[in-house]
């Protein structure tokens, strides 16, 4: 997979406040990504504030019961106490097609696709920074739903991103109405502290 990284990006993974003891946020792009198109709608410090809100409410929801599918294991305080490392791709409709055939054998571009980083208990003990996954948002994809749906394409995108990261933290909405419901109340809780809208109506 060509990769190219934003050179802003990493830059400002050097950030001096407490955001940076939380979480480690890569993001990189195929080349046909340019860097107009990743300064205006997956600036770092936006995805990174998503990032934060959506782990802080599923840090509240531990407290209150909640296990993590995928996490189910680890104990909460250690979950918890550390720093979560997400990588994030943006490819265009194209790569996007051929990447969601082969993870899914879907022959379409999908607007996220996320892959869980699935590593043992016993390795998660064992370093300092819990890594969630990938997700691979296709731009091409999201601009076209966004007009769909009459709604901003940072809207879109700050939504979907925090779909993706519940889907690496094992929730999943194919699995029947009732793990449909509680990812969707999540998304609209998470998405209310962010000042957007509910998406589902």
């Amino acid at each position: 997979m060509s990769q190219s990284t934003d050179d802003k990006d990493h830059a400002n993974n050097d950030m001096t406040n407490n955001d940076a003891d939380l979480v480690a946020l890569d993001i990189n792009a195929t080349e046909s990504i340019d860097d107009e198109i990743m300064d205006t709608f997956y600036q770092r410090d936006n995805l990174l504030r998503v990032m934060l809100v959506t782990l802080d409410y599923i840090d509240e929801r531990i407290h209150q019961g909640l296990t993590l599918p995928y996490f189910e294991d680890i104990e909460p305080e250690r979950w918890q106490s550390k720093t979560k490392a997400l990588d994030i791709y943006i490819t265009d409709e194209i790569e996007g097609q051929a990447l969601n055939l082969e993870a899914r054998n879907k022959d379409y571009a999908t607007n996220i696709l996320s892959y869980p980083s699935d590593l043992p208990l016993a390795i998660i003990e064992l370093m300092p920074t819990l890594p969630l996954g990938e997700l691979i948002i296709c731009h091409d994809v999201m601009v076209r739903e966004a007009k769909a749906q009459n709604k901003a394409v940072e809207q879109h995108i700050s939504h979907l991103l925090i779909h993706g990261i519940l889907h690496l933290l094992g929730f999943d909405h194919e699995l029947g109405q009732t793990e449909q419901d509680e990812m969707e109340k999540f998304e609209i809780d998470i998405l209310a502290k962010l000042g957007l809208p509910n998406p589902y109506i």
